[in-house]
């Protein structure tokens, strides 16, 4: 039987998680797009497409909306083959991988129901920044499933040190602000009075300006945080926290300059798409090295005579 020659190598359970974090990270790109091309109610009845229709019609708000979705079902194949992967792995089971495997489950289950409120919902905003949070904590999951999986054995974890928690802290506020400033922003997800929209899909009743400000504010912060941390690791002279944080350092640089651009170019569509990227980018890395800090041995502190 096929499940019988499924017994994957740690390496390849390995890629069988980083899979499933690509697949969770990517979804929450495509979804942005449905939103930003006017979409979102592009099929406007679930699961079906529309009443009486399982498919979309060959038309474009449609077709990519009835994409996206077919795209869960991408994400599902590949939580499936971690949960199957992680009770199926050679060598010693790992209960902790299959818990963590068995969270991605619970989270895409919900993320389907979400999705149906936030078409039953015409979009509102509440609802779709519940979606977007959620990917979010899923994305999260999937990637304290991957670095688990990378260590041969299963030691418990210590607590996060202050650098770790600040700059998980940080990123996390980064994003519940960003989703604020999306809630207020002028792109609802859908055009009015077409595609099933028949009236204007209401927004966050909050100054754009003022969220975005907000949202600024919380990215300086996390900037900070990581600038104080990479000034540190230069005075212990350990560089492998520097090489570590370079990247995250580069991506949140980019982010915020990304985001004043597309604040003063009024907001286009394809910047925002580029936005929620790098979003989705600068939480992995943020979270990967949160999660790979407090496992590392810690520099050697010996200075030499």
């Amino acid at each position: 039987m096929a499940s019988e020659r499924f017994r994957p190598t740690p390496a390849q359970y390995r890629r069988i998680s980083a899979a499933a974090l690509v697949a969770l990270a990517a979804i929450i790109v495509t979804g942005a797009s449905v939103r930003l091309t006017g979409s979102g109610l592009g099929c406007s009845d679930w699961p079906l497409c529309e009443a009486g229709r399982p498919v979309a019609p060959l038309a474009f708000h449609p077709l990519v909306e009835f994409i996206n979705r077919l795209i869960t079902g991408l994400v599902s194949a590949a939580v499936i083959a971690a949960v199957l992967g992680s009770y199926r792995r050679r060598g010693e089971r790992r209960p902790d991988l299959i818990r963590w495997s068995w969270v991605l489950v619970v989270g895409v289950v919900a993320q389907i129901v979400i999705g149906a409120f936030v078409t039953l919902s015409e979009l509102r905003y509440s609802v779709v920044a519940l979606h977007f949070l959620i990917s979010m904590a899923l994305v999260w999951a999937a990637t304290v499933l991957y670095v688990r999986s990378t260590r041969d054995d299963r030691p418990e974890d210590p607590p996060l040190g202050g650098a770790a928690k600040a700059i998980a802290g940080l990123a996390t506020l980064v994003l519940v602000t960003g989703s604020i400033v999306t809630s207020a922003g002028p792109h609802p997800g859908a055009r009015p009075g077409k595609y099933g929209a028949e009236k204007v899909v209401e927004r966050l009743p909050l100054d754009l300006g003022t969220a975005a400000r907000v949202h600024s504010a919380s990215v300086w912060l996390l900037l900070a945080a990581i600038v104080v941390t990479i000034v540190q690791a230069q005075r212990r002279g350990d560089t492998t926290e520097l090489n570590a944080m370079r990247p995250l350092l580069l991506l949140v640089v980019a982010q915020g300059a990304l985001g004043y651009i597309q604040y003063a170019t009024q907001v286009p569509a394809i910047l925002v798409e580029f936005h929620v990227a790098g979003a989705t980018a600068v939480w992995v890395v943020a979270l990967l090295w949160a999660l790979r800090s407090r496992t590392a041995p810690a520099p050697s502190t010996t200075v030499a005579a």
